[in-house]
């Protein structure tokens, strides 16, 4: 089992790993892409670098923290489950097991604005979560690929009785034999409760809606794993834990100055602190 699980190859995670590594930790840092910094056109107010871009810097980073034995997996994480003494990493490709976790995927954000309305009343984030108060109801997942695909196996042990919209995504995998409806939702309905949704033209009665649009992201996780949000910042206390021991977060994920100096501090701060917690540190 590792020592800690790094989502996310920006800065932050990269610090966090860079730090942790030299500690001699066991540590994998799991991230589907460079994140927002490599989508930067320019940095220039980062010390002692100059002009630079956002993706030669994110690069960089990335290539430092390989050259110092890091395992830098380039993968898409679907799920985080609980285990006895750590967490379970679903990814695309694989799983892996650790005492820890990190996240540092950058700033949280409702993967479909469209449904916020009628969260907890009908409109879920986490299959595993509240799949249990729908058995034998009807209801949908908006979604389109793996991601997709986790959540809903897991709802076919519930109920049989379930409908997908892609919201104009192509289906990528395999539908189940499950109605799939690809126009894109132009309503979610329902006075106190979610009751339907609207697409194109077409209403679908439903007891519940479960979101899994696009890729994991923070937002989806913290949901799944029960983790505190307020104004779409991941909640972490001075040490830069969340409410659930032994799952940390920082970066633009916990909100503040969202600037590369901030997360690559933030980084190296966590990653005392989860050094600190597998010591079983009574301090964090």
């Amino acid at each position: 089992m590792l020592d800690c699980i790094i989502i996310g190859m920006g800065p932050c995670g990269i610090s966090c790993a860079t730090y942790l590594k030299r500690a001699n930790k066991d540590v994998l840092v799991i991230g589907k892409d460079l994140g927002a910094l490599s989508k930067a056109s320019e940095i220039e107010n980062y010390y002692a670098v100059g002009k630079i871009s956002g993706e030669k810097l994110a690069t960089k980073g990335l290539k430092e923290a390989i050259s110092l034995g890091i395992n830098c997996l380039h993968d898409e994480v679907l799920a985080i489950e609980y285990l006895d003494n750590g967490y379970k990493v679903i990814t695309k490709k694989n799983s892996y097991e650790s005492k820890t976790i990190m996240l540092a995927l950058g700033k949280v954000r409702n993967s479909f604005n469209e449904a916020k309305k009628f969260e907890g009343k009908g409109v879920s984030y986490c299959a595993t979560c509240d799949g249990f108060f729908y058995r034998n109801k009807k209801i949908a997942i908006v979604g389109y690929n793996n991601y997709m695909a986790i959540e809903l196996d897991y709802l076919l042990n519930l109920t049989k009785d379930i409908i997908i919209f892609t919201n104009g995504n192509k289906m990528e995998v395999d539908n189940k034999g499950l109605l799939v409806v690809e126009d894109k939702i132009s309503s979610f309905n329902g006075e106190n409760k979610l009751e339907s949704i609207t697409a194109a033209s077409t209403t679908y009665d439903v007891d519940g809606c479960f979101i899994a649009l696009g890729s994991q992201n923070a937002f989806t996780l913290a949901k799944q794993l029960g983790l505190e949000i307020k104004d779409n910042n991941l909640i972490v206390d001075n040490n830069y834990m969340t409410n659930v021991p032994g799952i940390f977060a920082g970066g633009d994920v916990i909100g503040g100055l969202l600037q590369v100096a901030k997360a690559v501090s933030d980084g190296a701060i966590a990653s005392i602190n989860i050094i600190n917690f597998l010591k079983g540190v009574n301090n964090v």
